[in-house]
C-alpha cells in the first residue's frame, strides 16, 4: 500500500521559519526528510506522508507552555506518532545531531492505557516538535 492508498487522510501542515537555510538543515538533514518543491520563501518536506511546509515569516508569536507530567510543554506544537523502534533510532539521530530537547525523551503512563514515549525539541525558528511511540498502538485515544 502507497502513502496515496492509506486509509488514513494526509495532513498538510504550513509553519513559519525565520530562516530558510537553517530549516533545510534541520528538516533534510537533522530529520532527514526528503524535500519537495521550494522556492526562496518556502519549502515543501515529505514528513511520512504528509505535506509540511516550512515558509519564511521572520515575525514570531508569543510562546505558550501547559504543564504536563511536570514538564512545561509548549503550545502550539505538531509531530508523529511513531513506533517504538523507530521513535529511539530518531532519539538517538537527534542526539547525535547535538540537539537540545525541551523535553528530553521519556516514557509516559507506564504500565497503564495509553502507555507512550514522549520527546520535545525545537525547530531553529523555534517551532516547537513532538514525537511519540504508544507500546499498543491501538491505545493511542485510551482514556
Amino acid at each position: 500500500m502507497t502513502t496515496l492508498d492509506s486509509p488514513i487522510p494526509r495532513f498538510h501542515l504550513a509553519m513559519p521559519v525565520d530562516d530558510l537555510d537553517a530549516a533545510r538543515r534541520f528538516y533534510g538533514e537533522v530529520l532527514g526528510l526528503e524535500q519537495g518543491r521550494s522556492s526562496d520563501t518556502w519549502i515543501d518536506w515529505n514528513l511520512h506522508g504528509h505535506q509540511f511546509v516550512t515558509h519564511v515569516a521572520p515575525e514570531r508569536q508569543k510562546r505558550i507552555h501547559n504543564p504536563v507530567d511536570g514538564h512545561d510543554v509548549p503550545v502550539p506544537h505538531f509531530g508523529l506518532v511513531l513506533a517504538v523502534p523507530e521513535f529511539h533510532k530518531l532519539a538517538d539521530r537527534l542526539r547525535a545531531a547535538g540537539t537540545r530537547f525541551v523535553i528530553e525523551p521519556y516514557v509516559r503512563f507506564e504500565g497503564q492505557p495509553g502507555e507512550q514515549w514522549t520527546m520535545f525539541l525545537l525547530d531553529p525558528a523555534g517551532n516547537a516538535l513532538e514525537f511519540k511511540a504508544f507500546a499498543d498502538d491501538s491505545q493511542v485515544f485510551a482514556t
